[in-house]
């Protein structure tokens, strides 16, 4: 048992299942109360794959958080136009070659930064690290937009 009063999973970061049965055994503990939330942000990362994956994929679902809406968007209001109607195409998949081919990289050199170092990355700081990498993206993009007018 750890020090959260969890039985289920390994501590240290490798191999821990969350369902509802993962946190039967302690009744006062669920994946859906604040507790388990910080619980599993607070979860370390050891080995390199298990950090390059986890910033990986918030980066991934980061960024189609913000190009899904955008997408959308497209879609409601160029349905009637000849030819800008596959447009929600083209942003859905910029949404989606923009962290497989650039996300990989970038979170390919976080993880082999903090594997260089030493240090354990928690679940939080992957989350942190994808979200930002997006939010850079985004924030690129519309300063490129801007010094082109």
């Amino acid at each position: 048992m750890c020090s959260a009063g969890l039985t289920s999973g390994n501590c240290e970061g490798h191999n821990i299942g969350f369902t509802s049965s993962s946190f039967s055994s302690n009744p006062s503990v669920s994946a859906y109360d604040l507790h388990g939330i910080i619980y599993i942000l607070n979860v370390s990362l050891l080995i390199y794959s298990e950090m390059w994956y986890g910033v990986f994929l918030w980066a991934a679902v980061s960024s189609l958080v913000f190009h899904l809406p955008a997408a959308l968007l497209s879609l409601a209001t160029l349905r009637q136009h000849k030819m800008a109607r596959f447009m929600p195409i083209a942003i859905l998949l910029m949404g989606i070659m923009g962290p497989i081919c650039g996300g990989v990289l970038t979170s390919a050199a976080i993880a082999g930064v903090y594997k260089a170092a030493g240090k354990r990355m928690i679940s939080l700081e992957a989350l942190v690290f994808g979200v930002g990498q997006s939010f850079c993206v985004l924030i690129i993009s519309f300063l490129r937009i801007l010094a082109t007018l």
